[in-house]
């Protein structure tokens, strides 16, 4: 049996130093253009490195991207766990050093968000857990749909890319691999060795299709030289940028590979739940699989822009989960982060020449946001049930529904957690009006 999740954020002073000291670093690195979180952010520095976008546009952007996973998913997710995860920590710290003026202020900015973070979320957990209507406790009933529909994300990959009778032979695969590990191996996360099959399939179709495609004789035409070289030069140009900064990336690699390996971080949302259990070898092989749809993008956008990925490739995060100690986690997060600067270059090579193993990484991307958007509007409900009967499903429902009507002024992933946490304080007043009486147990 697992053990139970973690009852609140309990960092110990290094850790705590240590989540300041990262946050100060990626507030730095996000000042200096040199690195963000998000996905969607990196594209729009490269305009501003080359003076063509303002500081104010750009965090104007980066603002608007985040904010709705920073407090309906990142927030929600830590104090459900007691286990940090990238959205708290990450995209506030992108947005702090976009907005500071001064190359001075931005880790100062940054230190202080970290600080924010470690020090007052346990105190709003405590506060949370004394209220009349427990709003957090019931949010770890998002734990069971993750974890398993997390399991059936290469399944949809492999049925958009290569058809429904491949989707076929991938679901048959997981399903009965998932029914032999709950039988055979009963303390073994139930999806890891599923997940595992479907991702290897899912590659080997890929490079199958590439390595046929290559066989074929090339078709007649041309006029493509000149875009290619335009596209070359400009990778050329951001893969340099990245390297001239090659030690501060690696402070960067260490830090990132050091907090995995304190168990008080996750990469993603299968992966908190995960290390709350304490189960950290499951959780490596998750994040390792993940790392497979989001490398492709990385790599591109970074190569394009001269902006890295402040999580690189997410390889660290693995890694950080198994190491037995900080030390051997800081020089290995060095080492990881130098390798993938110095290859970028030969990866944009390798994927241009790899067209349906670029596809796969997007289906794969496309697939994970499906899942995890499925079970996370299914834990909510949970959630919701738990916390206040049907009238919770009532409110979280609608607060939901009512998102989705005014066209997402949250973003659809973290929109229902936020109606969780929403939900919950309006019962909080509906009880204080003596309106409703809390559901027991």
């Amino acid at each position: 049996m697992s053990a139970p999740l973690a009852a609140g954020l309990a960092l110990s002073p290094p850790q705590q130093l240590g989540v300041i000291a990262l946050c100060a670093l990626t507030a730095f690195v996000s000042h200096r253009a040199l690195a963000v979180f998000n996905d969607g952010v990196r594209p729009f520095l490269l305009d501003f490195v080359q003076g063509r976008a303002e500081r104010g546009a750009v965090t104007a952007v980066s603002f608007g991207l985040s904010a709705g996973f920073v407090f309906g998913l990142g927030a929600p997710m830590a104090l459900s766990t007691g286990v940090l995860n990238p959205w708290l920590l990450f995209l506030p710290t992108d947005v702090l050093g976009l907005l500071s003026p001064r190359r001075w202020l931005a880790p100062v900015l940054g230190g202080a968000w970290g600080a924010v973070v470690v020090f007052g979320l346990d105190g709003a957990n405590e506060v949370a857990h004394q209220l009349p209507v427990d709003i957090l406790t019931p949010l770890q009933q998002m734990s069971t749909p993750i974890l398993h529909l997390f399991t059936l994300f290469p399944v949809l990959a492999v049925a958009r890319q290569f058809g429904r009778r491949w989707g076929c032979v991938a679901a048959v695969t997981e399903l009965a691999l998932v029914v032999a590990t709950m039988k055979l191996w009963p303390g073994v996360f139930a999806g890891a060795p599923a997940l595992a099959a479907g991702v290897l399939l899912l590659i080997g179709l890929a490079v199958a299709r590439d390595m046929k495609d290559r066989r074929a004789p090339a078709a007649p035409g041309g006029g493509q030289g000149g875009a290619d070289d335009a596209v070359a030069s400009l990778f050329s140009a951001g893969a340099a940028r990245l390297r001239r900064h090659l030690p501060l990336f690696m402070v960067l690699g260490a830090g990132i590979c050091v907090l995995a390996q304190t168990h008080a971080f996750g990469g993603g949302e299968a992966t908190s739940f995960l290390i709350a259990k304490g189960q950290y070898a499951e959780a490596a092989q998750v994040d390792l699989y993940r790392a497979f749809g989001f490398l492709p993008l990385i790599a591109t956008t970074a190569l394009a822009s001269g902006a890295y990925g402040v999580v690189g490739f997410t390889l660290v995060y693995p890694l950080g989960y198994l190491l037995p100690n900080p030390y051997l986690a800081a020089v290995a997060g060095a080492l990881v982060f130098a390798a993938e600067i110095l290859a970028l270059s030969a990866i944009g090579r390798v994927l241009g020449r790899l067209s349906s193993v670029r596809d796969s990484s997007e289906h794969l991307r496309a697939a994970i946001g499906d899942t995890l958007h499925l079970a996370i509007l299914f834990g909510s409900l949970m959630a919701a049930h738990a916390m206040g009967g049907g009238l919770g499903i009532l409110l979280v429902g609608g607060l939901y529904l009512l998102n989705e009507t005014m066209g997402r002024p949250v973003v659809r992933m973290a929109a229902a957690p936020a109606a969780v946490v929403a939900g919950g304080v309006a019962l909080n007043v509906l009880n204080w009006l003596d309106l409703f009486t809390p559901v027991k147990g």
